[in-house]
């Protein structure tokens, strides 16, 4: 195929093991996608505190992760396309932003997704994956592969606006499925991928999805004067976010991008798959419930049972992501993660007698793991 002058910029191909770092473009790309993630956990807090006498309805949560799902795997795209074709000229780099429009229109559609402005949601969708199919296109022709269930998942979102309950949930979930398994029909061939660059973008975007919790401390501390009880469970929530942080990265780097190196061309991207995009799932949905669930125990004295098992769902929902990722790479021992994660979920009628001590006790139960895992 023929590309526009303007739009098929030749750069000089990067060699697969050449070293690609991640460019200021796609940080401030990730700040809007993480506009959708503070979205998604005020969804999941409405579901808290609704204003009805209904309580907890679980209705925002499955929104969420439907929600979710689709985001991320276009975020994913986005990753493999600036790792693949790096914007590094001016048409590459305008059409990136005009795929933030998109994201930001999503992130403005997602409180009222299900009930109003799902049109405007699948218009952002179509956007990011119109830019998505045309950038990857001055790459590859395996792209062609992916851009049918991409644009077949903004159809059926689309059509879910203008249906009822049951049935836009129906449609909604029928689009996760479809993307969700595409990989088993696209196949691995004719996607190259650069492991220090896809390492060090999800590494990046981990760090800012965590600063979410720092902002919900914030958020939640805004109608309490800062005495001691409200002082103590911030600090217990910024060690709660610290703890997450160390469980991720305190071993480097190095390991995951050296068993991805190791691997050839094919088997590395499905490790890829497998590792970045499939098992940081429930990393980052766990991330977003210990947010939600941080968000309302600062400030109160105890917790509702949506928020407790938030909080502690989200932690233990974190700690199997990330053993789910290390065992993908070939990295860690199951056993430590696995109990402390089904400790965590323990916790749940802790936070109904006192969000301070359901916050310290997920915070002893991190660091306890992460000392174990160090000693062993």
């Amino acid at each position: 195929m023929r590309l526009p002058r303007w739009f098929a910029e030749r750069v000089e191909p990067t060699a697969p093991d050449a070293e690609l770092r991640v460019s200021t473009i796609e940080l401030f790309f990730d700040l809007v996608f993480v506009f959708t993630i503070t979205q998604l956990t005020s969804l999941l807090v409405g579901d808290f505190t609704r204003h009805d006498g209904e309580g907890f309805t679980g209705q925002g949560t499955v929104q969420a992760i439907l929600i979710f799902g689709l985001l991320w795997w276009m975020y994913s795209g986005y990753a493999w396309l600036t790792n693949t074709v790096p914007p590094e000229r001016t048409a590459r780099r305008v059409l990136i932003l005009c795929g933030m429009t998109g994201f930001l229109i999503m992130a403005l559609a997602i409180p009222h997704a299900f009930s109003g402005s799902g049109v405007a949601f699948a218009l952002g969708y179509l956007v990011i994956v119109l830019v998505h199919g045309g950038l990857y296109l001055q790459a590859t022709a395996a792209i062609a592969r992916v851009v049918p269930f991409n644009l077949a998942a903004t159809a059926l979102v689309l059509a879910a606006a203008f249906a009822d309950p049951p049935w836009n949930y129906a449609l909604w979930t029928a689009a996760l499925v479809l993307i969700w398994t595409s990989p088993v029909f696209i196949g691995q061939k004719g996607f190259p991928l650069h492991p220090a660059h896809i390492v060090e973008r999800h590494g990046l975007l981990v760090i800012i999805v965590l600063g979410e919790s720092i902002v919900a401390i914030g958020i939640g501390a805004t109608d309490g004067h800062p005495g001691a009880a409200l002082i103590v469970t911030s600090l217990l929530g910024l060690a709660l976010t610290a703890a997450m942080w160390w469980v991720y990265f305190g071993r480097g780097e190095s390991g995951p991008e050296h068993a991805l190196a190791r691997a050839d061309v094919v088997r590395r991207t499905r490790l890829i798959l497998g590792a970045y995009f499939y098992a940081h799932i429930p990393m980052l949905l766990g991330i977003v419930a210990t947010a939600a669930g941080i968000k309302k125990a600062v400030g109160h004295d105890h917790l509702g049972l949506g928020p407790a098992v938030a909080l502690a769902g989200g932690t233990a929902l974190f700690l199997l992501g990330d053993l789910w990722f290390r065992r993908v790479l070939g990295l860690g021992r199951p056993a430590v993660r696995i109990a402390a994660a089904l400790l965590a979920l323990a916790t749940v009628p802790i936070g109904l007698w006192s969000s301070a001590a359901h916050l310290g006790a997920l915070v002893v139960l991190v660091v306890a793991m992460i000392s174990l895992e160090n000693v062993r």
